[in-house]
This record gives C-alpha cells, structure tokens and sequence, in this order.
C-alpha cells in the first residue's frame, strides 16, 4: 500500500507594529484606606526582557503579599521568631535549614493561595460559582496543611532544646 506524499505548510507569524498597544487591562486593585500599594505594571502583560525587571516583578508579588494578605505577614512574624529561637537555641544547622524551608514553603503556599483567588475572583467577578469556592477552599487547604506540618517540624525540632534549657535555668 502506498501513502500519498504529505504536503508541507510553512507557518509564518506576522507581528503588526501598527496595532496600538496602549490598552490598559483592568486589573481589580483593592481598595484601602491607606494606599501602601501602587503596582506600577507597564511590562506585565509582556515577558520580562531582563532578569532584573523579571525580579522586581517577583519582589512586588511578594511585597503586595505581605502588604496586603494578614496571614502571610502571621506567616512572616511566626518564621522569624521559630528562626531566632532556633539561633538562640543554638540548634544545628540542618535543623535550621529544616525550619527556613518549612516556613519558606507556607509562605509561598500563601502566595499560591493569593494568586489563586485573585484569578479566580478576576473570573467569576462578584457571582458565586461552585467552582470557584472549590479552587479557594483547595488553596487555602494547601496552607493549612503546610503550616501544621511547619508547626509540627518546627516544634519537634526546637522544644527538646528549649525544655532542656528551661530546666536548667530553673533547675
């Protein structure tokens, strides 16, 4: 049996440097009574053309986190204090290591968590879907769970230390 022979076709993309790009998207911004928060976004629906720009891009999504979510800054000020007391403690480093990774990784599902339902509440407007209350409720399930497996980590890594210490300060 014989196959005819497939015809190629050549692809070829166009890009208009006449089309107007000046569209803004709109972009929901929260309302606060104090406006901490100004996202200055002219390159954001384009990729980053330097690694620099694609930084600060990473550091204002972690700056509007910590501005604007109160669970990431309790997730902060929690991974702060569990890292001081641990270098009070004196703890080994890997066991640190642990706990900056446990706590670096609730802080990102925090972040997850944000940008799940900014895109979720961008799609579904003011309208309630229930589908869109299981990707919220999933993303804030990833949280917990990994916040009480950072408690956990933590806590079995610094209370023997510091009940030891305890007890010889009492004892």
């Amino acid at each position: 049996m014989v196959l005819p022979k497939a015809e190629s076709y050549q692809t070829q993309f166009f890009v208009s440097n006449t089309l107007p790009m000046t569209q803004e998207l709109s972009i929901p911004v929260p309302q606060y009574s104090d406006s901490k928060v100004k996202p200055n976004r002219d390159l954001a629906w384009r990729i980053a053309p330097t690694l620099m720009i694609s930084f600060k891009y990473a550091w204002a999504g972690v700056r509007y986190a910590f501005l604007t979510q109160r669970n990431f800054r309790i997730h902060t000020a929690i991974g702060i204090l569990a890292i001081t007391l641990g270098i009070f403690l004196k703890i080994p480093l890997v066991e640190l290591a642990v706990i900056g990774l446990t706590t670096g990784l609730v802080m990102a599902m925090e972040m997850l968590n944000t940008a799940i339902e900014s895109v979720v509440d961008l799609t579904v407007k003011q309208t309630y879907h229930e589908l869109a209350k299981i990707a919220k409720d999933c993303a804030a399930g990833a949280v917990l769970i990994s916040a009480i497996t950072a408690i956990f980590v933590a806590g079995s890594l610094l209370l023997p230390p510091l009940i030891s210490r305890i007890e010889s300060v009492l004892g």
